[in-house]
């Protein structure tokens, strides 16, 4: 049937059926001729057969002599296989490992001695294929399956099986085999018989897995010694996450071994304080460093600690994960107690304290610092490859550096009446961060090098609330002058409008004085204007507020504030989702946007984009710019922000003054962003600027939410049953007596004028003592005083609360310049007064009149 090789003839049988070329049906062919040939010449006469006999016995010459002409030139070899198979045999021969070559149908092609050893097959008939071998395993059914699977796919694959005895054997311990097969590519394309082999290798992997099996329990048992170590350890990655705990350590902590996971816990969660900031202060050099801190237990407790710190380098130099051994330095951990607790007690000390202390040498060079110092100065002292720090005066800007040069060289020379020295830090001047170092002389002989101490406290926020304050105070005593102006003029413009309405009620329209008049008027009004503004800057504008969805309002201003815009200025409005109510006056907040709106609009001559943005912000939100002064709370977040070219930074703190302006003169007043100001204030929220040169301006303003309250309620409930809105008188006409008390001497006149003309009796006072001596002249007959508020000798309230106790229930009205407020926290609680604030015209100082009489 084919060629048996015996390589081994004393214990293996291998087979090799892949180097046959020839063809044992020829050969059948062949000799069945030479038969049929032998029978035929048998059956004929001898004298018959002799030319066929001669025919035969020539054609044998003629191919005996080719077979010897093939054979010299060496077309035919004889008795020799080719090279090539012979090579290839024998490298597959040497395999240690056992080498099996099947076709399709499962046939063994090829097998060699490695694999009859492997498999215990003496003779032919003891060859198997694989699956027969493992046929019998049912732990193997499994990983036969995947195997015979990979194999009708043509793909590789490879398993590793256990027996619980050798193959082939009836005896014997557990063994583990891996077994590999690989198809070959299909034997027809390289001009073979068409066949599809497959190559099956197996070997004994037993010894290999008894030496993972120990190499595992070895690890173990390290694993198991470093967990139970007297000494705590932890590794910790870049991201200062734990990725590995030992058991001591978590023992001490108070945390569960079995339930820790690699990077759950961070670093900052066991160290207590500000001691990230020395573990944070190590390069990827390879160096052990000794930091002392304090650990936080699980409980919150403190575990006072020593570590040996070492940081090598990762991938691209960058800091790999860490190695840190952790002694405990509790009470009864260390030899020697006493040396301990002091040394526990200054590391505490020194690094909880809030100031940043350092040692310098005599060059100036930072030395030992604490953990305060280094969050404080960052990266600038970062410890570079060579543990050294660099020089103090290397972290402040070079106008700075003089200074601070001069108080370090005095205590080198052991001065210690050494100044503070306040210095901007260099790390981000933008950001101006600033601090105060105090610098201490060193007697000689206390420290290794140690020649100076340097204390420092930062200072930024100190100076931006000093700085916060000195424009407080600048803002609050600008408004303060500006209010006292326009409390003046509002005098004078009540007596301007007031003998103009006067005027025009004594001439016709016909009269060529009456469009004089009414230019005198419409001019008083407009400085009227002038002054209401200065007076919404110190907040003392009346303010009439009501409970306002600011998104409706907005809603109401998008036409008005198309039309301002013109239209190279695209307008963009993005209503906040359910948007939280305030209280404020509506005219007066809608005075707010159209003034941003009309900055904006000046700020783009050449077009660009105003988006007027509003949402909520609750009191948990962390906004990512600064807000200073202002509460937690809840607030509404109005956001006008345009495209236009920006304000320098040297005048954006100004810009709220009033009659600061950057525009030409007569193109501005410098009343309109203190407007802003005062109106937001005065309604209890808080604007704050943003601006980038070239880029543009963003204004937030908060406005605080408005909960309404149970009497807001119950008074809106009122309103809506009310048939309507309470119609206005229109007869001004009538017969009281009224006292009138104002000190300015023109606005008395025209008041009291207006008021006798409407057919009332006005007695007239100038002062609040003049008024209290009509009232008992009068015995009780004045039915309603008017009185100003800011008077000489005796202001309004002081006025009402002598009235008070004469006539309880007399009715008076207050006239003032300022707000309704300004003056009302000075009055008794409850009190029913009415208010007509100046400037105001006649028909509204009888309309008033009326009103109150009325009630």
């Amino acid at each position: 049937m084919g060629q048996v090789d015996d390589l081994n003839s004393d214990t293996t049988a291998t087979i090799d059926r892949g180097g046959k070329t020839g063809s044992i049906g020829l050969l059948v062919a062949l000799a069945l001729s030479f038969v049929a040939a032998a029978a035929a010449l048998a059956l004929v006469k001898p004298e018959q057969a002799e030319p066929y006999v001669q025919i035969i016995l020539g054609l044998l010459a003629v191919v005996g002599v080719f077979a010897l002409f093939a054979g010299a030139i060496g077309l035919v070899r004889f008795g020799a296989r080719p090279q090539g198979h012979t090579l290839s045999k024998g490298f597959m021969d040497d395999f240690d490992e056992g080498v099996l070559v099947t076709d399709d149908e499962g046939r063994i092609i090829y097998t060699n001695p490695g694999y009859a050893v492997l498999t215990r097959s003496d003779t032919l008939n003891d060859l198997k294929t694989i699956e027969r071998l493992f046929a019998a395993n049912q732990d193997a059914a499994e990983s036969m399956f995947r195997l015979s699977d990979a194999l009708r796919r043509r793909v590789p694959a490879e398993a590793e099986i256990r027996t619980v005895q050798p193959i082939g054997a009836t005896e014997g311990g557990a063994r583990w085999y891996r077994v590999k097969v690989k198809p070959l590519p299909d034997i027809a394309e390289r001009g073979g018989d068409g066949r599809r082999l497959s190559v099956w290798r197996i070997a004994d992997v037993t010894r290999e897995r008894d030496r993972q099996e120990s190499s595992f329990q070895e690890l173990q048992q390290v694993v198991t010694f470093l967990d139970h170590a007297p000494a705590g350890f932890f590794s910790a990655d870049p991201a200062g996450r734990l990725t590995y705990l030992n058991a001591t350590l978590a023992d001490w902590l108070g945390y569960d071994l079995a339930k820790f996971e690699p990077g759950a816990i961070r670093l900052k969660d066991i160290v207590q304080g500000q001691g990230m900031a020395l573990i944070g202060d190590t390069v990827p050099d390879g160096r052990t460093r000794i930091v002392d801190l304090d650990f936080v237990k699980r409980n919150g407790q403190s575990l006072p600690v020593r570590l040996l710190h070492k940081v090598p380098p990762g991938p691209g130099g960058k800091p790999g994960d860490s190695r840190t051994l952790v002694i405990n330095r509790s009470a009864g951990e260390d030899v020697s107690e006493a040396l301990r607790a002091a040394e526990v007690r200054f590391e505490r000390f020194f690094n909880n304290t809030p100031i940043a202390i350092a040692a310098l040498d005599r060059t100036g060079t930072i030395g030992r610092t604490n953990a305060p110092f280094l969050k404080l100065f960052g990266g600038m002292v970062r410890a570079d490859a060579d543990g050294s720090r660099g020089q103090l005066i290397d972290t402040v800007i070079d106008a700075d550096r003089p200074k601070l040069a001069e108080a370090l060289a005095a205590a080198l020379l052991g001065r210690g009446d050494i100044a503070p020295v306040d210095a901007q830090l260099i790390d981000d001047e933008t950001k101006k961060r600033s601090a105060r170092f105090f610098v201490s002389p060193v007697e000689e002989g206390t420290g290794e090098g140690e020649a100076a101490i340097v204390y420092a406290l930062e200072t930024t926020q100190q100076q931006e609330l000093e700085q916060r304050f000195a424009q407080s105070q600048k803002m609050q005593a600008i408004g303060q002058l500006a209010g006292g102006i326009a409390h003046d003029f509002n005098n004078v413009l009540t007596a301007i409008i007031g003998f103009s309405d006067l005027l025009l009620g004594s001439h016709r329209p016909s009269d060529p004085a009456f469009q004089d008049i009414m230019n005198i008027k419409q001019n008083a009004n407009r400085a009227a204007a002038l002054v209401r503004q200065l007076l919404a800057f110190s907040r003392r504008q009346t303010l009439r507020p009501e409970v306002v969805q600011f998104g409706d309002t907005l809603a109401d201003l998008h036409m008005l504030l198309g039309r301002l815009l013109g239209e190279k200025v695209e307008l963009d409005v993005l209503h906040g989702r359910d948007l939280w109510s305030i209280r404020a006056d509506t005219s007066q907040i809608e005075q707010v946007i159209v003034n941003l709106a009309v900055n904006a609009r000046d700020a783009m001559p050449a077009g660009g984009k105003l988006t007027i943005a509003t949402r909520n912000v609750p009191s948990t939100e962390k906004l990512p710019y600064k807000t200073l002064g202002m509460p937690a709370g809840d607030y509404v977040l109005i956001e006008v922000s345009d495209t236009g070219t920006g304000i320098p930074a040297d005048i954006i703190e100004n810009i709220f003054e009033p009659f600061f302006t950057t525009k030409p003169v007569g193109q501005g007043t410098g009343l309109g962003l203190s407007t802003v100001y005062g109106i937001v204030k005065q309604t209890g929220g808080f604007v704050y600027c943003a601006s980038e040169m070239g880029v543009g301006t963003t204004f937030r303003i908060f406005l605080p939410r408005h909960v309404e309250t149970p009497a807001e309620a119950a008074k809106a409930a009122a309103e809506a049953r009310n048939d309507g809105p309470a119609q206005v008188a229109t007869d001004l006409t009538g017969s009281a007596t009224i006292l009138l008390v104002e000190d300015e001497e023109a606005v008395r006149a025209f008041a009291s004028r207006a008021l006798t003309s409407r057919g009332y009796t006005v007695h007239e006072a100038g002062t609040g003592t003049e008024a209290l001596a009509i009232m008992d002249e009068t015995g009780g007959t004045i039915d309603l005083v008017v009185s100003d508020v800011v008077m000489p000798e005796m202001d309004g309230p002081s006025l009402l609360r002598e009235l008070r106790k004469q006539r309880p229930d007399l009715k008076i009205i207050f006239v003032s310049g300022y707000a309704e407020d300004a003056f009302a926290k000075n009055l008794p609680e409850g009190e029913n007064f009415s208010f007509l604030p100046k400037p105001f015209t006649l028909k509204a100082l009888a309309t008033a009149v009326k009103e109150a009489l009325g009630r």
